[in-house]
């Protein structure tokens, strides 16, 4: 794992790496496209037979080999096999096509390139509740290769730019891939921002959604799903805006780039409608879910903890508390306060580690952390108790020594 994914400044990552998002997260639909006249335009095994098209395929198997190779990429077998039988179910007719990739890093962003495949950010994975929100995601990314938004969007660029800056830009998106192979996370800020020049227009993003929607609903999800993904980004939104004393959309990472997230999220609503069968059950799958995430879970909530943005953190904390809270969830509350250290934080978070621990679930960094807040409190035995119990836990803990240590200084 990078471990310099979550110690580079957020923003300057999210200033270029975070607009390859753009599939997902540019522009709103000023007229709502119905699911139901939205039909793929490519099938299985679809290959480009046009020249130009022919080239950027050429040039994206370039990228995806770079990618594939990246030291970025959370390569884990079972994590990698559930979300690619995930893109296979709601990835439409060319579904056996696709192939999908996790980075670790710390951010909601995902894109389809326009050869099949996915880079799905691992910040994405944190905030999903279920499934179904997942699944919506990658449907909607389907959706943009569905309805070839990229070749359009590719022929519509050379009709109004110089062709010189076009070479000299499909050149770049080659050589952004190749530095991703080196683990410069910058490189891939890089490959974002060329990326985003293809930003797809509001009614490229529509057709996505409703296709999205409609893929959803046919494979048992409920649809309305996907609009819920916004109502908890929206909220994220609005709580870092708030912490940072900032207008909301300014400086903020994919939110940026939205002129009117609500409409869309309206949108989503009405879609969802639309392709609900009265009668039929539809599954978010939340348990099948949780347990494809469960090895990285602590992974995730920790790069996100380590941002150094509260107000976002929190939230998404909160948010996924919504489900029921936990001891891995409680822990990482109290990290916030902890790692904010504003007056009156330590003890916030000390009440936070002391609710932490009174669950089965608890890792063991909230027993040392406990046991420390204790100490401070001057509740020398309490806090060696639980200390050993953090030991115990985890006796190869790289910090055992010296933990070894304040237990005998406190007697």
């Amino acid at each position: 794992m990078c471990a310099r994914c979550f110690e580079l400044d957020r923003r300057a990552l999210l200033a270029g790496g975070g607009v390859l998002a753009a599939s997902l997260a540019t522009g709103t639909a000023q007229a709502r496209v119905r699911p139901a006249d939205m039909v793929p335009l490519i099938g299985p095994g679809f290959k480009p037979t046009d020249r130009d098209e022919m080239g950027l395929w050429q040039q994206m198997q370039r990228v995806e080999e770079e990618v594939a190779g990246s030291n970025l990429l959370i390569k884990d077998p079972a994590l990698n096999r559930y979300l690619q039988d995930l893109i296979g179910q709601v990835g439409g007719p060319a579904a056996k096509d696709m192939r999908i990739y996790v980075a670790r890093i710390p951010d909601f962003n995902a894109v389809m390139f326009p050869t099949g495949f996915t880079v799905i950010f691992s910040g994405l994975l944190l905030r999903m509740r279920n499934e179904a929100q997942l699944a919506g995601v990658i449907a909607h990314e389907s959706g943009h290769f569905l309805r070839r938004h990229m070749i359009r969007m590719w022929r519509d660029m050379k009709r109004k730019s110089d062709l010189f800056a076009i070479g000299a830009m499909v050149a770049g998106v080659a050589g952004a891939g190749a530095g991703v192979n080196t683990g410069d996370i910058t490189q891939l800020a890089q490959l974002g921002t060329i990326l985003s020049l293809f930003k797809y227009n509001r009614v490229m993003e529509a057709e996505a959604d409703a296709m999205g929607a409609r893929l959803l609903a046919e494979n048992g999800y409920p649809a309305l799903e996907m609009a819920n993904t916004w109502e908890q980004l929206i909220g994220e939104m609005n709580r870092s805006a708030k912490y940072r004393r900032k207008r909301r959309d300014r400086g903020y990472s994919l939110f940026a780039t939205h002129p009117a997230p609500e409409s869309r999220m309206a949108d989503l609503r009405v879609s969802a409608a639309e392709v609900t069968v009265p009668g039929r059950t539809y599954d978010n799958r939340r348990a099948q879910y949780l347990a494809a995430i469960h090895d990285i879970r602590p992974m995730l909530l920790d790069d996100q903890i380590k941002l150094n943005d509260p107000g976002a953190s929190q939230y998404v904390v909160e948010m996924l508390a919504r489900d029921g809270w936990n001891g891995l969830l409680r822990f990482h509350e109290a990290e916030v306060w902890r790692l904010r250290n504003r007056p009156g934080d330590d003890l916030r978070a000390a009440q936070g580690y002391a609710v932490a621990v009174a669950f089965p679930d608890a890792p063991a960094e909230a027993w040392r952390w406990h046991g420390v807040a204790l100490l401070k409190q001057g509740r020398t035995n309490e806090g060696r108790a639980a200390l050993s119990r953090y030991l115990a836990v985890k006796p190869q803990a790289p910090d055992a020594p010296f933990i070894r240590q304040m237990i005998v200084a406190g007697r």
